[in-house]
């Protein structure tokens, strides 16, 4: 799993998140920052409160903490959501994507509008995770640009 900070940054980059069962997530700041919670559908749930999405905690009476916005919690992709995230955003119907291991981590290697990058972590998820936030950062800077016509 990747670290909050990392997970953060993806976020603030732009990774939308759409909570499915399994997924898991962290409230950064106070006494929870450190935990990680996992959707299902037994005891947090995502319900509209108000107009606004929010992670509802049933059955769990030795709590505190009722719900979080969704806005407010940091979603924690597995290796699985961060490689489909690259390939959704590569596009094509056959994404250059290729994830190598060696005894020091491992490296993964996209080409995106024909030029070849190549991001290494101490795993899997890691390297996805560099690779991922790069082409969110990438597109967020494409959006800023103005494009001139005649």
């Amino acid at each position: 799993m990747i670290d909050p900070q990392l997970a953060q940054q993806l976020k603030d980059a732009g990774l939308d998140w759409q909570p499915m069962k399994r997924d898991s997530f962290m409230i950064p700041g106070g006494e929870l920052a450190h935990e990680v919670f996992t959707l299902n559908d037994q005891t947090i749930l995502i319900q509209p409160v108000n107009g606004e999405y929010t992670v509802m905690f049933h059955g769990s009476a030795e709590w505190a903490l009722d719900n979080v916005l969704l806005a407010d919690v940091v979603w924690m992709p597995s290796e699985g959501q961060l490689r489909d995230a690259i390939q959704f955003r590569l596009r094509g119907d056959n994404p250059e994507l290729m994830l190598i291991w060696n005894p020091i981590g491992y490296r993964c290697a996209i080409n995106h509008l024909n030029e070849e990058y190549a991001f290494e972590g101490e795993t899997a998820e890691y390297a996805y995770a560099y690779a991922l936030l790069f082409l969110l950062n990438r597109a967020r800077l494409a959006k800023g640009r103005w494009v001139h016509t005649a």
